[in-house]
């Protein structure tokens, strides 16, 4: 049986994601259990060690950006890798205890991504009110059950599982509204996994085009180094898909790049691209090679 992991508990978008991505694996002939964690390093801590052999994690969202916590566990911790991606439509709804009225809520609480997402409504609908963080969307909506005044920001699937009451919906602040979520796994799971889906991919993925991405970790900062890295790939003829920087946290000013691009780890040109890169750089983190949403 594989396990997947996931942001919980049970009714976030996460869930959800991690669903889809156990319906679509190849392994069609091995059943699937899903073990919840409270945050996102708990689900890269539980592929780490073998408790999950999958995880689900948010990695960018189209109105608030990436998910950085995702990017420094991926970069940053013991290697993990990404096999695959989903984009989801996210459509968040005001969520409250059976029988409550939009006038009596005093506060909302929601995962950090979900706050901002719905900013601009809480802020013409809800002025005023006090504004608090949960670990996720479906605690935000367990809490709201419990909490007489109290109103979450979470899907009408998390609504529903918990029997919670939706007072109004669609409140994201841009119809447009999507989540990319990858699926991760250790390198010998990993193996495992591309193995069991060959060359193809997987029924119905043939036709999606593989995409690559990497950390880039600099020795130093100095003038000219992004053009450097950007000239390799430029001269390889590499379309890049994504580029933006976080801080190392090993010194204030120190920066690495995160990087996605159109092509396979293997392919020749890309080879080259990042053995040129490996010459003058400290590290290049090959985080993934996967087929693209």
């Amino acid at each position: 049986m594989r396990k997947f992991a996931f942001l919980g508990p049970r009714g976030t978008f996460s869930d959800e994601a991690a669903r889809l991505f156990a319906d679509a694996t190849d392994e069609a002939t091995a059943s699937s259990d899903f073990l919840e964690c409270a945050t996102i390093p708990e689900v890269f801590e539980a592929v780490r060690s073998g408790a999950a052999d999958f995880g689900t994690v948010p990695i960018e969202n189209s109105l608030e950006g990436s998910v950085t916590i995702t990017l420094d566990e991926l970069a940053l911790g013991s290697q993990v890798v990404i096999l695959d991606e989903a984009v989801l439509d996210i459509h968040h709804c005001l969520v409250a205890a059976p029988g409550a009225r939009k006038a009596d809520i005093g506060t909302v609480i929601s995962h950090p991504q979900a706050l901002g997402q719905c900013a601009q409504w809480i802020l013409r609908t809800l002025p005023g009110r006090p504004v608090i963080a949960r670990n996720s969307t479906a605690e935000a909506v367990r809490q709201a059950q419990e909490h007489p005044g109290y109103a979450a920001i979470a899907s009408a699937f998390a609504a529903e599982l918990y029997g919670a009451e939706i007072l109004e919906r669609n409140i994201e602040d841009r119809p447009n509204n999507q989540t990319n979520f990858v699926l991760i796994a250790g390198e010998e799971r990993a193996a495992e996994h591309r193995a069991a889906q060959g060359e193809s991919g997987g029924q119905g993925q043939s036709e999606r085009p593989y995409k690559t991405s990497i950390a880039l970790f600099m020795w130093a900062n100095k003038p000219g180094a992004l053009l450097m890295i950007l000239a390799e790939f430029a001269y390889a003829g590499i379309n890049l898909t994504k580029i933006e920087s976080r801080p190392t946290k090993e010194a204030m000013g120190e920066y690495m790049f995160f990087l996605d691009f159109e092509g396979r780890a293997d392919d020749p040109d890309v080879v080259i691209a990042l053995d040129s890169l490996r010459l003058k750089l400290r590290e290049v983190k090959v985080l993934g090679t996967y087929r693209a949403a």
